[in-house]
């Protein structure tokens, strides 16, 4: 259930996220920057605080936060990092890293991730991996972020092996949702988000998914009331199931759905900005149900139900649209095999037995994918 949060604005809410003495708040409502300086003081060691943002999001929020925080008395000093999934890598990792050293943090100094995917996870797993550990706090600027990558502690960066290859579980101490940095972003970073949200009905929730077919046009049009209640049922969600499985033995696999084929796709494309990871994910989701019903799972209808929905929206949902002549079934699958949940050099796979029925399934014939890989390919 969710609560008013005390002493914040009447219009936020609070989901736990039930990890024993790692647990957590998500608070998610508007004006929440103006708001951010009290909601983490009650979390901080002591009143200070390093500020990590993308030049893109610096720009438009950075005073806002930054008056916030002085407000609360909270000292504060800030590093910018370029914008892109390009910043997700070793090089600035170590950048990252010895500016924060450089500012003699110590052990209590809490880092503040203020951004998208990318500048949550980089920051994440530098709190992960300094001084063997120090809090930080999440306060996610794009839909992508607040619906998934800044809940369940999962921190990383890219290698030329693959998406996430290195990185952390480890758990921020709060995350704060601002829904009114969603009116800032760009039609296809918000979409980018959307396709993560459909995820949360593709995988467990088949209501959802259906309440999506009926108001995605207006959370997409900017309908706050529709994108509060996207955000909190996908936040809901993603906190039973980290809960119930933090470090992905299991259930968590889950919500990597579409993600071992998008992420093939993202290696491929060289994790830059021809195909957002939002994108990828939507491609892949379609490939997860094609796959799905061509091994007798799904209903075919399910999978032209699942494709139509986004198209509708704007997203991506051929790989053989994006293609380049060069791309083989072979490569994708290579790349699917640096996966991180591959085992015994064997694929895993979440499949579907139809809307709202994701599943983990480890024996797939090998062959069967790289059809799929094939028939969608050029040439």
């Amino acid at each position: 259930m969710t609560a008013v949060l005390k002493n914040s604005p009447s219009n936020s809410e609070r989901l736990p996220v039930d990890l024993g003495d790692r647990a957590y708040d998500i608070v998610v409502g508007d004006g929440l920057l103006a708001q951010a300086g009290a909601l983490i003081r009650p979390v901080l060691v002591r009143p200070r605080v390093v500020v990590i943002s993308d030049e893109n999001v610096a720009a438009q929020y950075l005073d806002r936060l930054q008056a916030s925080l002085a407000k609360a008395d909270i000292r504060n000093e800030t590093i910018i990092l370029p914008a892109g999934e390009g910043t997700k890598d070793l090089a600035h990792l170590g950048d990252l890293t010895d500016r924060l050293l450089d500012l003699k943090i110590d052990r209590s100094t809490t880092l503040m991730a203020l951004g998208g995917g990318v500048i949550g996870d980089i920051t994440g797993f530098a709190a992960a991996i300094l001084l063997r550990g120090v809090a930080f706090v999440q306060m996610p600027t794009t839909l992508l972020a607040q619906v998934d990558s800044s809940v369940g502690g999962k921190t990383g960066i890219n290698t030329r092996h693959g998406k996430n290859l290195l990185g952390a579980f480890y758990q921020p101490q709060l995350v704060i949702a601002d829904l009114t940095t969603l009116d800032s972003l760009p039609r296809r970073e918000f979409l980018a988000g959307y396709a993560e949200t459909v995820k949360y009905g593709f995988l467990g929730d088949p209501e959802f998914f259906e309440w999506l077919e009926r108001h995605g046009d207006a959370l997409c049009a900017g309908d706050r009331d529709a994108q509060r209640h996207a955000v909190l049922t996908s936040c809901r969600m993603k906190a039973e199931i980290v809960a119930a499985d933090e470090r992905e033995a299991d259930r968590r696999a889950l919500l990597n759905f579409g993600h071992t084929f998008g992420h093939a796709l993202e290696a491929e494309t060289g994790f830059g900005d021809s195909l957002l990871h939002g994108e990828a994910v939507a491609i892949g989701m379609v490939m997860a149900f094609e796959l799905s019903a061509r091994l007798g799972l799904c209903p075919a209808g399910d999978v032209d139900r699942a494709r139509r929905h986004m198209a509708a929206r704007g997203l991506p949902t051929d790989a053989g649209r994006i293609a380049l002549p060069s791309w083989t079934a072979e490569r994708m699958v290579a790349h699917m095999h640096q996966d991180k949940k591959a085992m015994d050099g064997k694929l895993t796979l979440i499949l579907a037995r139809g809307i709202g029925r994701a599943f983990v399934e480890r024996s797939v014939d090998e062959s069967m994918v790289l059809a799929l890989w094939r028939d969608i390919l050029p040439g």
